[in-house]
């Protein structure tokens, strides 16, 4: 009885001490080739889009990278900072510290601003743009010795470029959601379904361009039971999307009087033409829009690149939309930020693979010249990185250049 009175006490003394084993977290080892990667705050009001999901930071982290948030970073894709934070991520509560990492991953192209605040020899990932940007931008970016890797122009291994591809895909699919969203009596529309049922004439679907924003807008109209048309000069393209779809559609090159005499019955059109090259060209005219079905409803997907309907005008995710001869038109670059959190994920899966590959073999500068594939149209001078394409486009000399496009323009 004494010894068991004894073996309580004992258990009171040492909950009150201590002295039973107590979980402990270690740090995580940083090797060598650790990285440390920062992730501000996107500045520009249409981008709701993150680079790295918590999911990827976590992944990273385990790997012994480091990576610094910015407070409330995550907050337009429904990530919250608890999520980042418990992933491994620091957060911090100014873009500057961010911005001050040895890699700084984000969305759209640094500002000025933003550039003033990167450190010496940093590199960058990001969206850049290169159409709309001049050529002081890129002075900006010699004078603070910046490799930067544009997402958009990353190309993998079999030459197909994963992120214009992933982005195309939710524009496609988009696409249709909205043009069943305006023609709906809810957005004073035609008060019709997109699609079809038994006993009432389908949907008639118009799309210009096979690509990849083409066929998944097709897939989801069909899918739906629409009547669609696809329209392109590349017969391969057409050729293409007829056996990816599976299906006997009318696919047709771009001819005017055809294309003409389809858009009067057309319900929905949807421009998904990429220009290889600067802007799109002007598809449907003025006369076209005037002769549509009142209430019909036009979604120029190419309008970052000029747009191809004459009519066309940049809109906004706040006001999408305007009415020009009693036609619909939704006109919002950047449709993907609708689906934020879906196009973050998609964008958080094509970098994660290359950010851990990057640390694997010492950082993104031995990347680069370790993968042959990774160095299409990269340019190298006395260990500096440059592309030829953007020199000479923008009369810059390459031994003053120290900046990387890893892609084949």
């Amino acid at each position: 009885m004494a010894k068991e009175v004894s073996r309580k006490g004992f258990d009171v003394l040492a909950r009150k001490s201590a002295l039973y084993p107590q979980e402990e977290l270690l740090a995580v080892h940083r090797g060598k080739n650790a990285m440390q990667i920062g992730i501000p705050n996107e500045i520009s009001l249409q981008e709701k889009r993150v680079p790295l999901t918590p999911g990827a930071v976590a992944l990273l982290t385990n790997n012994g990278h480091e990576v610094i948030v910015e407070s409330g970073m995550g907050l337009s894709s429904n990530f919250t900072d608890n999520e980042y934070s418990d992933a491994g991520a620091k957060i911090v509560y100014s873009s500057k510290e961010a911005f001050e990492a040895q890699v700084v991953v984000k969305i759209e192209p640094p500002v000025k601003e933003e550039i003033e605040m990167f450190k010496q020899g940093s590199f960058l990932i990001s969206a850049l743009q290169v159409g709309q940007l001049n050529k002081e931008y890129f002075q900006l970016l010699n004078e603070k010795r910046i490799i930067a890797i544009g997402i958009e122009l990353i190309e993998d291994k079999v030459g197909g470029m994963p992120m214009v591809r992933a982005m195309s895909e939710i524009a496609g699919i988009s696409a249709i959601q909205i043009a069943t969203e305006l023609l709906s009596n809810l957005n004073d529309g035609k008060g019709i379904i997109l699609g079809g049922i038994t006993g009432v004439r389908p949907t008639k679907v118009v799309i210009l361009g096979a690509g990849t924003v083409g066929e998944y807008a097709a897939r989801a109209a069909l899918g739906l039971g629409a009547n669609i048309e696809i329209y392109d000069n590349h017969l391969y393209k057409l050729r293409r999307i007829k056996h990816a779809l599976g299906q006997p559609i009318h696919t047709s090159s771009m001819d005017t009087v055809m294309l003409s005499d389809s858009l009067t019955e057309a319900d929905v059109l949807i421009c998904a033409i990429r220009a290889e090259k600067g802007r799109s060209g002007c598809i449907v005219n003025e006369e076209m829009v005037m002769n549509m079905r009142k209430n019909a409803v036009i979604i120029d997907v190419s309008i970052d690149q000029g747009g191809c309907v004459e009519t066309s005008e940049v809109t906004s995710h706040d006001n999408p939309t305007f009415k020009k001869y009693d036609v619909i038109h939704y006109c919002v670059p950047n449709i993907a930020s609708r689906v934020s959190r879906t196009a973050s994920n998609a964008i958080s899966n094509i970098l994660t693979p290359m950010l851990l590959q990057a640390g694997d073999v010492g950082g993104i500068e031995e990347m680069i010249f370790t993968h042959s594939w990774f160095m299409k149209g990269v340019y190298t001078y006395k260990g500096s990185l440059t592309n030829m394409h953007i020199a000479k486009k923008f009369d810059l000399k390459y031994k003053e250049l120290s900046l990387l496009m890893a892609a084949r323009f």
